[in-house]
């Protein structure tokens, strides 16, 4: 993997309950790969206490995945995340699974989300403090 990538990593070892009966990584284990990635990319860069604060929450509303090649047992992976666009009322995080220490990619995403707010009972935009949370976060280069 390029080092200049400005994305958080997140490395995971493909176990057996990760495994469909093929012999690799089943298609919806990478959801939950790529949500732990986006997990301790939040908390590394992230802001968890101010949308707590302020009743906000993440809700994911489209994930296109890319698969490229199958992750098999006992292989390591690094999971590169960093925002790709922030948009007026939505934003993308763009997602790449890696075999660790190498170009190859395994599989590639891209995560659009809203933010919620429990208090107005739906999305609001991406302005001001909000906005600026998201645009300190690292960014995939254009």
């Amino acid at each position: 993997m390029s080092t200049s990538t400005p994305a958080h990593l997140t490395d995971i070892k493909v176990r057996g309950y990760h495994l469909d009966l093929y012999g690799h990584v089943n298609n919806a284990r990478y959801l939950e790969f790529l949500e732990e990635a986006r997990w301790g990319f939040t908390e590394e860069y992230g802001s968890l206490a101010y949308f707590s604060e302020a009743g906000l929450a993440f809700v994911i509303v489209n994930i296109n995945i890319d698969y490229r090649r199958p992750a098999m047992m006992g292989e390591h992976l690094s999971i590169a995340t960093a925002m790709s666009k922030i948009g007026s009322r939505s934003a993308v995080i763009h997602q790449v699974v890696y075999l660790k220490g190498t170009d190859t990619k395994v599989a590639e995403a891209d995560v659009t989300f809203v933010i919620f707010d429990a208090g107005k009972g739906g999305a609001i935009p991406f302005e001001g403090e909000l906005r600026a949370q998201f645009e300190r976060l690292p960014h995939w280069p254009a």
